[in-house]
């Protein structure tokens, strides 16, 4: 099995090629590649190989910004410290999603996914890729969130929810009347939960309801800001390296 190493950090490197190696003695490493312009250069010379194994914040940047310059087509499984990039993930060749430290049956876990699916990658890998994407949120999408007003508790519809927004290690829900509420969750369990076709994580601290966008203005340098109703207190930016993806969310 040929495989290629994306990872800026010589000792994850290290310690992952020897996990591979010794969960299966077949793995070729072709090269381990610490930067995006480094992994560009590689594809565009290379055939590709079985697998990637990607970490998503490299020395010069995200990781998906390889795939806006080079056309991958072999399976990803992504290896991150952070956890509220895997929808993108998905979106990207991706058929796993491993948080740091990797543990050893992770890592076998995923190399089996691998070779279950191998077989079809050739016919149709998109197919399977969103296949694994559905996968990997089998729980049913939320329709209510339990938000406490006082004493007391309110079920607030997802339909009605405008965005959710993160501040200072706080998760606060907005209304359509603009009433505030907060949550004992983290942005990225709420986009696990939530639909995908309705809401959208913006950035870092906004996950948008689709309805709520009033407006989309250019900022330059291909940035977006969202104006939503009712107003939110905080500017609503979509970086350049989003906002692709982001309007292509809103065609579908």
């Amino acid at each position: 099995m040929k495989v290629l190493i994306v990872e800026d950090e010589k000792p994850a490197a290290e310690k992952l090629t020897k996990a591979l190696q010794q969960i299966n003695g077949l793995v070729d490493v072709q090269a381990v590649l610490g930067s995006v312009r480094e992994s560009i250069q590689w594809f565009q010379q290379n055939a590709f190989p079985d697998l990637v194994f990607m970490d998503i914040a490299l020395s010069d940047g995200a990781s998906f910004d390889l795939f806006q310059q080079v056309e991958i087509k072999c399976p990803v499984i992504f290896i991150t410290a952070y956890d509220e990039y895997w929808q993108e993930a998905f979106e990207h060749n991706g058929i796993d999603y491993l948080l740091k430290p990797v543990k050893e049956e992770k890592l076998t876990a995923a190399l089996k996914k691998y070779e279950k699916l191998k077989t079809h990658f050739s016919a149709n890998y998109n197919t399977i890729a969103q296949l694994a994407s559905a996968s990997a949120n089998t729980v049913g999408y939320k329709k209510r969130f339990l938000v406490k007003k006082g004493n007391d508790y309110v079920s607030i519809k997802a339909e009605t929810i405008v965005y959710f927004y993160a501040a200072h290690k706080l998760v606060c829900l907005v209304t359509a009347e603009g009433q505030k509420f907060l949550l004992d969750q983290s942005l990225s369990d709420i986009e696990m939960q939530t639909d995908p076709a309705l809401f959208y994580r913006v950035n870092r601290k906004h996950l948008v309801n689709l309805n709520s966008i009033k407006r989309i203005k250019a900022l330059g340098k291909g940035k977006l800001v969202l104006e939503v109703e009712p107003a939110s207190e905080e500017e609503i930016v979509i970086s350049q390296e989003s906002a692709s993806q982001f309007k292509q969310w809103l065609e579908q």
